[in-house]
């Protein structure tokens, strides 16, 4: 099973763009092989990557059928482990850096703006327009900032979806990054099969394919990539009764990552 990391230079093949220094992770060939041929050779010209946080494995077969509506835009399934520890900022440094906790340089919970050459300084060289669009405060909103980035910091998961959509439409950015929490915030206070956790699940499933629908339509005359990708998992705690996550446990240690190909029209 392939890490995390091989976000990154992944999504650089597919743009065509340098990958950033200290990304060291192998690209997913699957993911490749689907873009080639739907690109016709040509790389992507844009792409929407929807990270909704704490859905692992686990739960994405458990709950297989819940997903279809977003596997109908992003068909192609590759399972990954996170990093260790499998935390937000931890494993979102890593996805977006293609470099594990050691070398970029964020090892626990702690949301410091990473200095280290990112998957965004890369695109920013390649002159790629890249928007972030999260809630004010979440990890994602503030590890990347300092950069030639248009951030965008709303209040909640539905504002994330509403800007993404009016981001979307515009066509003005070529890589779009939107993050959503409801989920790991449900399980937090919960666990991550309860009826709340749940419904938080379906909901971001939901977001995945408004957003997926507004790409394609807003999107439909250049090669675009769409992409799922969750951080980590969770678990439930045995002290506290409640969900929880940074353990070295598959419910923590893995994801499932979704991708889907589309070719621009005239």
């Amino acid at each position: 099973m392939n890490c995390i990391t091989s976000f990154t230079p992944t999504l650089c093949r597919v743009l065509n763009v340098a990958p950033p220094t200290l990304s060291a992770a192998e690209t997913l060939a699957g993911v490749v092989r689907i873009a080639a041929p739907a690109f016709d050779g040509a790389p992507a010209e844009k792409c929407l990557i929807y990270a909704p946080d704490a859905i692992g494995l686990d739960l994405y077969r458990e709950h297989a059928s819940l997903f279809e509506p977003a596997r109908e835009h992003a068909p192609f399934e590759v399972p990954l482990r996170a990093v260790y520890p499998p935390k937000t900022p931890v494993c979102f440094a890593s996805m977006f850096t293609g470099a594990l906790p050691e070398a970029h340089g964020i090892r626990r919970y702690e949301q410091p703006v990473l200095r280290c050459d990112t998957l965004f300084d890369a695109l920013i060289r390649a002159g790629v327009r890249v928007a972030i669009v999260a809630a004010g405060g979440s990890s994602i909103d503030l590890i990347f900032r300092g950069r030639e980035v248009d951030y965008f910091s709303e209040k909640y998961d539905p504002e994330v979806t509403s800007r993404t959509v009016e981001l979307l439409a515009a066509a003005g950015h070529d890589v779009v990054v939107a993050y959503h929490q409801e989920y790991d915030d449900a399980l937090h206070d919960t666990t991550p099969r309860s009826a709340r956790a749940l419904r938080a699940l379906k909901n971001h499933v939901e977001s995945f394919v408004t957003l997926a629908k507004a790409a394609a339509q807003s999107w439909r005359q250049f090669n675009h990539l769409i992409a799922f990708t969750p951080d980590h998992g969770a678990h439930v705690d045995v002290d506290t009764g409640r969900g929880a996550h940074g353990d070295d446990v598959d419910e923590d240690m893995t994801v499932m990552h979704l991708y889907g190909a589309a070719p621009g029209s005239v």
